[in-house]
């Protein structure tokens, strides 16, 4: 219990983020037509803040598997990395269906804070992952719930905080890197072209977020290459 303790007083301010980041969420769900049940269900089932903004994007036009698909995989499969980089420093307790169980609750803050620990025990990313899921979960269902009485210039309004909050991850490390300024704004600029230019504007969205990350990265590796020491 002492570790379960632990675990969720370290989670405490990422529930209080995923709480105002995961409204936007909910608000943006009941704008595009979505049940208030259907946009809480996603957000239990599927704790990623950007696969959520592809994946409802893409739901609200059905029979487009394959995008769905293609943007999901790119989007999420930091996450597989960040198991395994955690699979390495799990106790010997945490085996079996436990991996698959918390490889659920994995997300970039949830794995910031686990990662730090010298042997990562079940009960300690049970706790960290505790508080974050009824966050996100809870806050969905509060900006679905008002998404669904506020007016809709207050609901477009609310709408554009999901993008404040990629912008305030991107900035800081924006400021540390010149590559990483640079892999932005090739980003930028191929969401631009992918918006402005008639020729692609059917394209959907996550097949353009998925373009978009993958050109800017595959680029930005190429071009800025990082030395790694495997001494």
């Amino acid at each position: 219990m002492k570790d379960f303790r632990r675990g969720l007083i370290a989670g405490i301010p990422i529930a209080l983020g995923y709480l105002s980041v995961s409204f936007t969420v909910g608000i943006m769900g009941a704008t595009l037509g979505l049940c208030i049940w259907q946009t809480v269900l996603i957000s239990m089932t599927c704790l990623t803040s950007a696969g959520q903004l592809a994946g409802i994007g893409i739901m609200v036009h059905p029979g487009q598997y394959m995008q769905m698909l293609i943007s999901q995989l790119t989007i999420n499969i930091r996450y597989s990395f960040m198991a395994v980089s955690l699979s390495q420093k799990a106790d010997s307790k945490f085996s079996g269906i436990f991996r698959w169980i918390f490889g659920f609750f994995i997300t970039d803050e949830i794995f910031a804070v686990c990662v730090q620990e010298n042997a990562l025990k079940r009960s300690y990313m049970a706790g960290t992952a505790c508080l974050p899921w009824i966050g996100w979960s809870f806050g969905t269902l509060l900006g679905a719930s008002l998404g669904a009485i506020l007016p809709d210039r207050i609901m477009s309004a609310l709408a554009v905080a999901i993008y404040a909050m990629f912008i305030a991850i991107v900035v800081p490390e924006m400021k540390k890197s010149t590559a990483v300024i640079w892999v932005v704004s090739i980003a930028v600029l191929l969401s631009c072209l992918f918006y402005y230019v008639p020729a692609l504007q059917g394209i959907s969205s996550g097949i353009t977020i998925s373009v978009c990350a993958i050109v800017a990265a595959v680029v930005g590796a190429l071009v800025f290459p990082v030395e790694v020491d495997l001494g």
